[in-house]
């Protein structure tokens, strides 16, 4: 077993690592980029929404109260009638990257420790790299790839999106 304390400095230069090989994915490859589609006529359905006047929040339409709500037939209509939608509405004005770019090498920090956590705790000292590599790399895919999934499961997230965001976690 080794000292979670004697990885600091490997927890802290995996992390540096994620964050600039993120930052190549999504600013130099592109791949990401149909990841998101625009809404026809953005500008009538932003004119339509604004007087709802939406706090900042996960939505969803249309919404069932309770499970006896989805057997009704009034919901069940609106569900097939559609549109389905399952939207996020954020706080209005340019968001700022400085903050985005701080949670996520946060986030990054978080997965390293644990992945350096579970290698620790699995390995001696001396340990081979491979073996390293086997348990940390896969402890940190976990963390950055497989909670992805649910998000099509559950939310009909694009497939194509999550399956390129788990490809980015592999990377």
């Amino acid at each position: 077993m080794v000292p979670l304390t004697t990885l600091v400095v490997p927890i802290l230069l995996a992390s540096v690592l994620v964050f600039i090989v993120s930052s190549i994915i999504h600013m130099v490859l592109g791949y990401h980029r149909s990841d998101l589609k625009p809404v026809p006529n953005d500008t009538a359905v932003q004119d339509a929404l604004r007087p709802f006047n939406l706090a900042p929040g996960d939505y969803a339409l249309p919404m069932a109260g309770s499970m006896a709500e989805m057997k009704d037939p009034a919901f069940l209509e609106k569900m097939n009638k559609g549109p389905v939608v399952f939207m996020t509405v954020g706080e209005n004005g340019m968001p700022g990257m400085g903050k985005s770019l701080g949670l996520w090498f946060a986030y990054s920090v978080v997965v390293s420790i644990f992945a350096a956590y579970v290698a620790s705790r699995a390995l001696g000292v001396g340990a081979s790299y491979i073996d390293v590599f086997r348990f940390a790399g896969t402890t940190a895919f976990a963390g950055y790839s497989l909670g992805l999934l649910q998000n099509s499961i559950w939310w009909r997230r694009n497939w194509g999106m999550t399956l390129r965001s788990v490809f980015d976690g592999l990377i």
